[in-house]
């Protein structure tokens, strides 16, 4: 922080925008100096929205996607295709398959992916889920692996072929159009879109 005294006030506001990733001391000082300038109705529907996200917000018993109803609005909804399932990494990567509006189907959050060089292993996200929704539902035919083009996408791929592909229910990955290092969350639709066409069998 600078060596100028902010009350402590703005001292703590800057420092909470601080911990937002991608936003260092200048944006948080003018992000707080912007909320002080706010109307106080604003500044505090804001902090309601902050408290909602927490309060209001929970994970989907069947897919683990973020959802203010259980189950969520997808996996409720009959006129999806039962037939098949996109495994992604994130929430936020379902707002991205559903903007190309190309796929009809369901989806299954892992909230990360297998990285042994961070400890984190297949029981340490929402694999085990997956594997029980597989045994529970038989209209299940193709699980679509979508986890990111990196090193631990592709372990995460992997491994969940090799569990999968042995109860007779093909797998594949999203193909061309992903660059290696690119993230589902922030490629256009025309680029998922082929991607999803262009899926192969793992």
């Amino acid at each position: 922080m600078s060596s100028l005294q902010y009350p402590e006030p703005i001292a703590k506001l800057i420092a909470s925008y601080m911990k937002l990733p991608g936003i260092g001391e200048k944006t948080a000082t003018r992000l707080a100096f912007y909320t002080i300038g706010m109307a106080k109705q604003d500044v505090d529907e804001f902090a309601q929205s902050l408290q909602a996200v927490k309060t209001d917000l929970h994970y989907c018993s069947i897919c683990g996607n973020i959802t203010a109803d259980d189950p969520c609005d997808i996996c409720k909804d009959p006129n999806r295709d039962q037939s098949q399932i996109v495994v992604v990494e994130h929430s936020r990567d379902i707002m991205a398959m559903e903007r190309m509006n190309d796929y009809h189907g369901l989806y299954h959050v892992l909230h990360g992916t297998i990285s042994p060089a961070d400890g984190t292993g297949p029981m340490d996200i929402n694999i085990p889920s997956l594997l029980k929704r597989l045994k529970t539902n038989q209209h299940v035919k193709e699980v679509i692996v979508a986890t990111n083009a990196s090193v631990d996408g592709e372990t995460t791929a992997q491994y969940l072929a090799k569990l999968i592909k042995p109860a007779g229910i093909k797998v594949t990955r999203l193909a061309h159009g992903l660059s290696a290092g690119a993230d589902i969350d922030y490629t256009d639709s025309l680029t998922l879109m082929k991607a999803i066409q262009g899926r192969t069998e793992l």
